[in-house]
């Protein structure tokens, strides 16, 4: 790994301006909800205990569907529901991926997944939780819970935004962590595995959470906007993990650590914001403002 020049003072003022820029995105929302009521003890009790494995991930994502399911707007509605679907959708992938011949270290690509969820748990068991708030890139979606004036489809791709530009670095940092920085060695293709995973299963589940209108332009467009998803998840999978590169190398100076972190976080809930302005074109939107914390860093 190449040697990273940290600027402090460009860091904090990039991540005030950031703090700003989503205030101003945000500032005609009304929070819906600001926790899992009428469901909260359950949904504490759930999301507990940290899972150990990727099937422990699994029970825990459906027992989270369970609660989500009786929340309002009314059942089966709620607007994290549909991008615990999703997530509940791709994570069986992998844990069917594990035992195929294309993964070269399962037990590295199980970790990751663990790290990962434990994550969206976390998040889960802050909201409502004095003291104990979430990351902002989750709580742009958590304070939509109850909101059906966003679709379900504008919901998951607000959980995407948050699990992939703010979870996935930090879950890569805490699988090297756990099992030692792998760098570009055989455990980066199985990273890179789970982009043809989304590929597959992100078109199918797009298209049950479109609206009629929504299906009609994917009609139009034919493969167009899958081609233009995939390469999406591709670009900001591999930011992800430059961006976990640069956060181990902070590892050992905790003030400079929780400035990146906060960065981080702030990027994510102002992309989040974002991408509820608009459609295609804020997909190009959301790689910009995903890439606002990398530019902090100059590669040395």
């Amino acid at each position: 790994m190449k040697n990273v020049n940290f600027d402090r003072v460009q860091v904090q003022n990039s991540a005030d301006r950031l703090a700003a820029g989503r205030q101003r995105l945000a500032r005609a929302v009304v929070a819906s909800s600001h926790d899992w009521s009428p469901a909260q003890q359950e949904m504490l009790a759930t999301v507990a205990t940290p899972p150990d494995d990727i099937a422990g991930v699994i029970d825990r994502l459906k027992a989270v569907q369970k609660v989500l399911d009786t929340l309002p707007p009314s059942p089966g509605t709620n607007r994290v529901a549909a991008f615990n679907t999703l997530y509940l959708t791709i994570t069986e992938q992998v844990a069917t991926s594990l035992t195929g011949p294309d993964v070269t270290d399962p037990d590295w690509l199980e970790t990751l997944d663990v790290e990962f969820a434990r994550l969206y748990f976390k998040a889960l068991g802050a909201w409502g939780v004095a003291g104990a708030d979430p990351a902002d890139a989750w709580e742009v979606l958590f304070r939509r819970a109850h909101d059906d004036s966003i679709t379900p489809m504008d919901a998951a791709v607000l959980g995407v935004n948050a699990h992939i530009n703010h979870d996935l670095a930090l879950a890569v940092v805490a699988t090297w962590h756990r099992l030692g920085y792998s760098g570009d060695r055989p455990q980066h293709p199985d990273y890179l595995l789970v982009n043809r995973i989304f590929y597959q299963q992100i078109p199918l589940l797009r298209r049950r959470f479109a609206t009629a209108w929504q299906l009609e332009i994917d009609r139009c467009v034919g493969d167009l906007d899958d081609w233009s998803q995939n390469i999406l998840v591709r670009t900001t999978r591999a930011l992800a993990w430059e961006q976990a590169e640069i956060l181990w190398h902070l590892r050992d100076d905790p003030k400079d650590l929780a400035r990146a972190l906060q960065i981080l976080d702030r990027a994510s809930a102002c992309a989040g914001e974002t991408l509820l302005t608009g459609t295609s074109l804020l997909k190009a939107l959301w790689l910009t403002a995903s890439a606002w914390a990398k530019r902090l860093f100059k590669r040395a």
